[in-house]
């Protein structure tokens, strides 16, 4: 019988950057193939050569100071040597792609249906009208609600789920034989990348064509791919089935990627992380259930260090012609005590008002009604200098680093600031000397001290929140999905990183996240939000063992688990 000819075969291909004096190269000599019907998943880390890689073949890199060398063959034709205007009848055709980021890769100034639409033209023959029709078709398949009402809705206007179905309809538009999707669910809910995942899942067995889906989570990898590439710093590292590499995995590496993700049944102390790993001087310490007591039974035996009663928050917009105001219960009728030295987590789908509930906490946002003391006194009701005081006791970090620094200040003022500002310090040398202090507590050096946001890392920039969050002292800090835009490995990096500071600050805090896994590791206690309201709040062991609420069960089914 005669063997099947690859779809796509990638062969020796090296990417470099910069112009002939200075030239680096970032992809080292990827080898792959790929058949139709097949999904190909390539894992790594940020900067690993797993998007550039795509891009390549998508031909979609610039020109200018960027040399590609190898061989990208598509059905036998070799991408590389192809012209613009026949990789233009190819791209969008015959291979398509979905971008990490919908809102950006979406235009914001054209109606949803009509950018669907302009790709169905631009590649066939149909009128507007018939292009229309087939976008509708591709709405109802991507399972968007009420299709003619989003086909005339702007981007703003959509979901960040339903945004990401937009792009997958326009992706599948031609039937394309190729689909690359590059991080398709990384800044989703957990409840909605199911959907996305058993969607593209049903697209691809329906369709019969063949995939590569880029990722950094190996576990949501093996929920679809037939084989996993691993690649990291731009080298291939393994590849192999899905279930060999979780089964038995070969390098380092991807043991590392494995055992970086929290485990849902083993409670360690640190978890592991590529260094640790490379190094070889990872030892596991579990927590046990009696451990927990003891511990949970010093935290309780004290009065809360806040206590949130009957707390709403709503907000009222005025909509249609006649202004009928139209009420939104973001936090609706909220009660619950936080103790000294605990970690409550703080988990639900995106709009449940997990981050509201925690701008209300720092006064960032007003209480509609209800009570929140803390330290057994009112907050509700403070005046600005007594706000301005309170700040120092209760901080957050924000889940975008980059958008909470200001890209004009150095790291060394950034942390400095909020010192001066409380007047901690007595002269700029001791700020000084106290950022570096805060920088080394982090994980940074003092190198980093004169650096600028933009210079750092997600993952380095996240450190810097943290030291600039610690450095006024606080008692109760507020994680808002501090962790969510991180790859797996930096996430346990940071995550280990704020277990540390704990035990050596006695913090307290709030980890707001919608992802169940990292909730329960981080927790003592945990709180579940739907709509506003609590849905379920007790231990986060007994929790994710015996859920109450339908609710809860859906969030823990939606855990991507890896290959059983």
């Amino acid at each position: 019988m005669e063997k099947a000819q690859p779809l796509l075969s990638v062969r020796d291909l090296r990417i470099a950057f910069g112009n002939k004096k200075d030239k680096k190269e970032i992809v080292h000599g990827i080898t792959f193939d790929l058949y139709s019907n097949k999904i190909l998943g390539i894992v790594g880390e940020s900067g690993s050569g797993k998007s550039i890689t795509s891009l390549a073949i998508m031909k979609l890199l610039p020109k200018k100071n960027v040399s590609i060398s190898g061989e990208i063959l598509f059905e036998d034709k070799n991408l590389l040597s192809l012209g613009e205007k026949q990789i233009r009848n190819i791209r969008g055709k015959e291979i398509s792609m979905i971008f990490q980021e919908p809102m950006s890769a979406l235009n914001p100034s054209m109606k949803c249906g009509k950018q669907v639409a302009e790709v169905i033209q631009l590649h066939t023959k149909k009128s507007y009208a018939q292009a229309k029709t087939a976008c509708l078709e591709l709405f109802k398949k991507v399972k968007l609600p009420r299709p003619e009402e989003l086909y005339n809705s702007y981007p703003h206007q959509l979901s960040g789920g339903q945004m990401q179905r937009i792009m997958i309809a326009m992706a599948i538009a031609c039937k394309p034989k190729l689909l690359i999707a590059d991080e398709p669910t990384t800044a989703l809910d957990v409840t909605v990348q199911k959907e996305i995942l058993q969607l593209l899942k049903d697209i691809q067995q329906e369709t019969g064509m063949a995939m590569i889906f880029i990722s950094h989570d190996l576990n949501l990898v093996s929920q679809v791919a037939d084989d996993i590439l691993v690649l990291y710093q731009g080298k291939m590292i393994e590849k192999a089935t899905s279930k060999t590499i979780f089964s038995n995995p070969k390098e380092e590496y991807t043991k590392a990627l494995i055992a970086a993700r929290p485990s849902l049944h083993i409670r360690l102390e640190k978890l592991p992380t590529i260094a640790s790993y490379k190094n070889n001087d990872f030892i596991p310490k579990e927590i046990t259930p009696t451990d927990r007591a003891r511990r949970h039974k010093e935290i309780y035996l004290q009065p809360p260090l806040l206590e949130v009663r009957d707390l709403k928050k709503h907000y009222f917009s005025n909509i249609g012609f006649f202004s009928k105001t139209q009420t939104v219960r973001a936090v609706n009728n909220v009660s619950f005590s936080v103790y000294e030295g605990e970690t409550l987590g703080l988990v639900g789908e995106s709009g449940c008002g997990k981050s509201t509930l925690g701008k209300t906490i720092m006064q960032l946002e007003t209480a509609t009604s209800g009570s929140i003391r803390y330290r057994g006194a009112e907050i509700t009701n403070l005046s600005k200098e007594a706000i301005q005081k309170l700040r120092k006791e209760i901080q957050i970090i924000f889940q975008d680093p980059y958008a909470s620094l200001n890209p004009r200040l150095t790291i060394g003022t950034a942390i400095m600031e909020p010192m001066e500002v409380h007047g901690l310090i007595k002269n700029r040398q001791e700020a000084k000397n106290k950022t570096i202090e805060l920088l080394n507590k982090v994980g940074l050096d003092a190198g980093f001290f004169k650096r600028y946001p933009h210079e750092l890392s997600g993952g380095q920039r996240q450190r810097v929140g943290i030291a600039r969050t610690i450095a006024v002292q606080p008692k109760l800090i507020i994680c808002d999905e501090s962790v969510s835009a991180l790859d797996i490995s930096v996430q346990a990096q940071v995550l280990n990183l704020l277990n540390a500071l704990k035990k050596d600050f006695g913090f307290t805090y709030i980890f707001i996240s919608h992802d169940l896994a990292v909730v329960k590791y981080m927790s003592d206690q945990l709180m579940v939000m739907n709509n506003g309201k609590i849905e379920e709040l007790g231990d986060a062991d007994e929790i994710y063992a015996s859920p109450q609420s339908v609710y809860t069960k859906k969030l823990i089914d939606a855990i991507p688990k890896g290959i059983n």
